[in-house]
């Protein structure tokens, strides 16, 4: 199966200030509260160490059986503006892809305005960047909804 490569961006507003919505995009457990993309799915981190060449380990999938391992390297924190970490998605040992992602947080009137970028290199099938898409487009929403139910002051 030859290499593929592809590009997602997604933006999003909401209606927090950054330092926030950074604490959502970046704490080990409000990444696991959003990143699964549907109800019937779990993100469960196993090791997490959020520093500039952290490294981090979690398994997603099923609720019933999360059978994926995503390893993480994180290579930029600069809170609340900006991050960048790439993640390898791993099943019984083959990887399926690995893909760069960068967030870009801006203050806006109203909050913040979340960029991301996710540059993917697919060594699976063809469909992986839909399915990488789809994760991403539910986790998101997860992350809106999150997002939208905070309370505590900035």
């Amino acid at each position: 199966m030859a290499t593929q490569t592809s590009n997602l961006t997604f933006e999003r507003s909401f209606s927090l200030p950054p330092a926030r919505l950074w604490t959502l995009l970046t704490d080990p457990k409000m990444r696991e509260a959003w990143g699964a993309p549907s109800e019937d799915t779990v993100l469960n981190m196993e090791i997490s160490d959020l520093r500039e060449g952290g490294f981090e380990v979690h398994h997603c999938g099923p609720r019933e059986a999360p059978e994926f391992t995503v390893e993480t390297r994180w290579y930029k924190l600069s809170a609340p503006e900006d991050a960048c970490y790439t993640e390898t998605l791993v099943i019984g040992g083959e990887k399926l892809f690995t893909s760069l992602v960068t967030y870009a947080l801006s203050k806006t009137e109203d909050g913040t305005m979340l960029d991301i970028n996710v540059a993917i290199t697919s060594f699976g099938p063809e469909e992986m960047t839909a399915d990488i898409r789809e994760g991403w487009e539910g986790g998101l929403a997860n992350l809106m909804t999150l997002a939208a139910s905070q309370t505590l002051p900035a």
